[in-house]
């Protein structure tokens, strides 16, 4: 009567009445290893938890997940397997044996030989219900148990593809990754506000305060400088890890934690070989991820930015648009449409400057070059242009997101580097940087790409906060 189906209990009664030390032990499956085997196996044991379940008269179905991949694995059991506590959400370890499945959407399925609930779920109070498709904005009320949805679910496996990708391409160009310190008496001037740390007894003191570290000490907003460190005996090295910016903003594109990929080159000195190095990373990046986990990203293009794929595939293969710092003003200024912020040369480009110029430009990514000198922190190499005088920088903006990526060349010039941290009143809190052109000094550069905004960008993600595995309200704890 159940037709395919039908000798399976015959496996379960056969395989339970062997004696224990005849029987071999059940290897163990993730439901991604599962999903790919191409044959059947016998005792399996595949552990994860209760998508869906669905029970006729004489069979069980249930879909089991666990995070390994966007498609869950589906059960076949007896009924009498059936107890009150397996249902949605709960955890289960399935013990049986691994066959072909007779219906064409799916390679492999499970044949239950026995179903343990490990841990029970009241479904009832269980935020997430089965079978919908809650929006993001409902998701993000949840955030001790959001990555239990589809869609965070598909964002974290995204989130480590792409971090083994960028890995690998820092690695495989001959770069060495620096593990940049968290906690740092640099304030790499001019990278954002800072959050400052003090121990618990200092926060309650008034008066003098004695610094747990004899200097006040700050989270790090950028590695930076001291890859500059690195980069002194190291041609190329690279950092990713998490910075801090204490913007009181709540919008969808800030975020007071974030991770942020930063590498340095020597021996450069061309603002094009940094530009080269920045599309090369993002172009690598992006297609990993997609070849890695393409139905992943298939869900956000699918149904968060349908047009999104389209875009990007483009993207992929033309050369970045560039353009000077002047060019983008020029082109601001003859604009029909109005800014809230007045284009002007030597003020800084906003985000609505920045999507414009991508619009502009045709809706792909574009470089912008040459900023005013005064507009740029005092590392940035001077251009020695004339009257409009401008650093060697660079900001990549990409579509609907606006700044990418930022970068430059730095001042490996004594005298200039000098020169200005004296007008800046910075050379005593400098001279260990000032000693850095000292010693072996060679024409260098470097960028950083904050992480979240490229996953933003590649998802079509609108809000920054749900890319991210645990938000925050708005700069709190998780809980």
């Amino acid at each position: 009567m159940l037709g395919a189906r039908g000798g399976w209990r015959v496996l379960r009664y056969c395989s339970s009445s062997l004696p224990k030390e005849q029987r071999v032990p059940a290897a163990r499956l993730r439901v991604r290893e599962a999903l790919g085997a191409r044959e059947a196996a016998g005792e399996v044991k595949v552990q994860g938890w209760v998508r869906s379940i669905r029970s006729q008269k004489e069979v069980l179905f249930l879909h089991i997940n666990d995070g390994s991949s966007l498609e869950s694995l589906q059960v076949v059991a007896d009924p009498s397997l059936e107890c009150r506590d397996l249902t949605f959400g709960s955890a289960v370890e399935v013990q049986g044996k691994l066959v072909k499945s007779p219906h064409k959407m799916q390679n492999m399925e499970l044949q239950a030989e026995a179903i343990h609930v490990v841990g029970p779920c009241d479904t009832l109070s269980f935020p997430f219900k089965v079978k919908e498709r809650h929006p993001l904005e409902y998701v993000r009320q949840f955030p001790h148990l959001r990555c239990r949805s589809n869609a965070l679910g598909a964002l974290l496996r995204i989130r480590s593809e792409a971090t083994a990708a960028i890995h690998s391409f820092f690695q495989d160009n001959g770069y060495v990754h620096i593990h940049t310190p968290i906690i740092t008496s640099n304030d790499c001037e001019g990278a954002g506000e800072l959050f400052q740390i003090e121990t618990s007894h200092e926060a309650k003191e008034s008066a003098e305060k004695n610094h747990f570290f004899n200097v006040p000490t700050f989270l790090t907003v950028s590695g930076q400088l001291h890859l500059e460190v690195m980069a002194g005996a190291f041609t190329r090295v690279f950092t990713f890890g998490p910075t801090f910016r204490a913007e009181n903003s709540q919008s969808r594109r800030h975020l007071a934690e974030f991770y942020m990929v930063e590498a340095e080159l020597s021996f450069t000195e061309s603002l094009q070989d940094i530009m080269q190095v920045m599309e090369d990373l993002f172009k690598t990046a992006t297609s990993t991820v997609f070849s890695r986990c393409p139905r992943d990203v298939e869900l956000f293009h699918k149904y968060v930015a349908p047009a999104q794929k389209g875009r990007l595939e483009q993207m992929l293969k033309n050369k970045f648009v560039t353009i000077s710092y002047n060019e983008a003003v020029e082109i601001l200024k003859q604009a029909s449409q109005t800014f809230t912020f007045k284009p002007e040369w030597g003020c800084d480009l906003q985000t609505e400057h920045e999507k414009y110029l991508v619009k502009h430009c045709g809706e792909v990514p574009v470089f912008v070059i040459n900023y005013p000198y005064d507009l740029k922190p005092f590392y940035m190499r001077d251009n020695e242009d004339g009257p409009q005088q401008t650093v060697a920088a660079v900001d990549l903006l990409v579509p609907g997101i606006g700044e990418l990526c930022g970068g430059s060349l730095r001042e490996e010039r004594l005298p200039f580097l000098e020169s200005r941290l004296q007008r800046l009143g910075l050379t005593d809190a400098y001279q260990w940087y000032l000693d850095l052109r000292k010693f072996g000094s060679v024409p260098h550069g470097g960028f950083g790409m904050g992480f979240e905004r490229y996953l933003q960008y590649i998802l079509g993600v609108d809000n920054i906060k749900d890319v991210i595995p645990f938000p925050r309200f708005p700069h709190s704890c998780l809980l």
